[in-house]
């Protein structure tokens, strides 16, 4: 059912405001034969019928709560406090969008201030705009500000292999008319090869060099080297990172990165079916200007009070236009409070201690698993809390055979690289128990002996 808050006595006003007699007068304009189409409706129902029709059809959903996940690949089963989801529901924040009348909402603008400060901190950068709609936009975006950087007269963008495979597509369609070359988007590439395959792309014409830490199979790999390589060809360096690794390892702002981006769905944001997620975007102070989106300052008012303002609101409706460094300007306000109350409930300790028990029972059945006939780790480098895993038959049959016994599995990495065929991507977070862990050590090593 449908609640309407107007009243037939305020709609009626509104109508003589404007002069119209009814409402069938505002679709005038319209063909006739196009105005009020019969549509092929199911008979009404109550609310009550309403309501237990959508539970019936959530009910045949599974969950995280209902199974045991190992599925990561860019989306991460973790805890959320409580205290989150109570202050997202309060009234003054209950909107996914970003204000219009900016300095009346105070409340909205401390909220993103707060986001940006913690965000900046995470990732060891200087400045974090309002936030993009996911981490492939957010991706995608760093391209826009190296093209707007270079005012498009650099035409190459290096981006490795072991990027998302999600962040390169709409890479791809970001980029579709810009007349931009993409190097190193090869999903057939060599997987086993460092940043140094990656430093071989760069050259004069490299706007900007993409890379993802940890990457895309969980590998950790120091960008330094390659940062030090792109900047002497005058190129700049984009980090996708996982926020939480952050808490644990070298920020990529230590590393010298020019701009970092990623995914904040670990940051206090439940994983709710593939979104609404957030994109974090941060960059150094000199690039502030071509960075898309807002960015929310503290000031003083005239009364001497701390204050918050849309520092930056390039927005090109009515500012820039044609000249905007991006057409995508509107941020995941509440996806953004999300993870500062998040990120302010664990500060530094909590995170890294999560952090640490991703690491260490990433480790612990990586361990184990290795010991199972059949299986094994893919890669040798050191990993965070994803690892490859080798498997004696199709990922397909494998995690069938996980879901009969109430465990959802890795992602099948031979759908997005043919040389990883029967591999699989298997994620650990603070939320798998050992019990949990060994469970699925027992169950796959039914797999190995069928």
């Amino acid at each position: 059912m449908t609640y309407i808050p107007i009243s037939p006595t305020e709609r009626e006003a509104m109508l003589a405001a404007i002069g119209v007699k009814k409402v069938e007068d505002l679709f005038k304009d319209v063909p006739a034969k196009h105005r009020f189409p019969k549509l092929d409706l199911p008979p009404a129902l109550t609310e009550m019928e309403a309501a237990a029709s959508l539970e019936g059809w959530a009910s045949g959903n599974e969950t995280t709560r209902d199974l045991v996940s190992f599925l990561g690949a860019g989306a991460y089963n973790h805890y959320i406090p409580a205290a989150v989801d109570h202050i997202l529901r309060r009234g003054e924040f209950y909107t996914a969008y970003t204000p219009y009348q900016p300095e009346i909402s105070q409340g909205t603008l401390q909220a993103i201030f707060e986001y940006q400060s913690l965000v900046a901190a995470l990732t060891g950068m200087e400045v974090s705009n309002a936030s993009h709609y996911d981490g492939a936009t957010a991706v995608a975006e760093s391209v826009n500000l190296a093209y707007a950087n270079f005012r498009g007269k650099r035409t190459k963008v290096v981006i490795s292999p072991t990027v998302h495979p999600q962040y390169r597509a709409t890479l791809r369609t970001y980029t579709q008319g810009m007349g931009l070359e993409l190097a190193g988007d090869d999903s057939q590439a060599d997987l086993e090869a460092g940043p140094e395959a990656i430093a071989s792309l760069v050259d004069d014409n490299t706007a900007l060099v993409v890379v993802q830490y940890p990457d895309f199979f969980g590998r950790i790999h120091d960008y330094t080297q390659l940062v030090v390589t792109a900047h002497a060809r005058g190129a700049l360096v984009c980090v996708a990172a996982n926020p939480t690794a952050l808490a644990l390892l070298k920020t990529p702002g230590a590393m010298g990165a020019d701009i970092v981006v990623g995914e904040g769905q670990p940051l206090g944001i439940p994983l709710s079916f593939g979104g609404p997620y957030l994109g974090f975007f941060t960059t150094r102070k000199q690039y502030i200007h071509k960075m898309a989106g807002r960015l929310v300052g503290e000031t003083v008012d005239n009364r001497g009070q701390r204050a918050y303002v849309l520092t930056l609101t390039a927005r090109e409706q009515h500012i820039k236009r044609e000249r905007a460094t991006s057409n995508i300007c509107t941020n995941q306000g509440l996806m953004a409070l999300a993870s500062a109350v998040y990120l302010a409930l664990l500060g530094q300790a909590g995170l890294r201690q999560v952090a640490e028990l991703c690491y260490h029972k990433a480790h612990y059945a990586a361990e184990r698993l290795g010991k199972i006939p059949g299986f094994g780790l893919c890669f040798s480098s050191p990993y965070f809390h994803e690892f490859s895993l080798c498997c004696p038959r199709p990922v397909e049959e494998v995690n069938a055979h996980l879901l009969e016994h109430g465990i959802l599995g890795g992602y099948d990495l031979g759908r997005d690289y043919p040389a990883l065929k029967d591999h699989m991507l298997l994620a650990f977070t603070e939320m798998n128990s050992r019990d949990e862990i060994d469970y699925l050590v027992e169950v796959l090593s039914e797999v190995s002996h069928d």
